[in-house]
């Protein structure tokens, strides 16, 4: 028969504790959500502009600086291809980090 081990009172202690400051920080972000219905809307919206021109910039600089590698020296590999999926790559993280700056920026200035 397998044997289940429970945890100390002070460990289930420290479990809800934890569990209790979780559901506290969830439920605060969730008022301060409904004080700025409104705003965060119109943030979302902007964030739309914000992901798409900074993935789309350095897809097209990549797209146009592969392009001219390719007419001006030939190869065998595509480097339009090449230059596409860097520039993707830096722009998905650019706008990675603009999300994680306003939402920090959003975060801070509610406390």
């Amino acid at each position: 028969m397998v044997e289940i081990k429970r945890a100390s009172s002070q460990r289930r202690r420290q479990m809800a504790d934890h569990f209790a400051d979780k559901v506290a920080q969830k439920e605060s972000l969730r008022i301060k959500g409904m004080r700025h219905k409104d705003e965060i809307v119109w943030l979302g919206v902007g964030m739309f502009g914000i992901v798409g021109w900074s993935v789309a910039i350095p897809t097209l600089i990549g797209i146009a600086l592969g392009l001219w590698i390719d007419r001006t020296w030939p190869s065998r590999y595509s480097w339009a291809l090449m230059f596409l999926i860097i520039g993707v790559v830096l722009g998905c993280i650019n706008a990675a980090y603009w999300v994680r700056k306003v939402r920090s920026r959003i975060i801070s200035d509610d406390e």
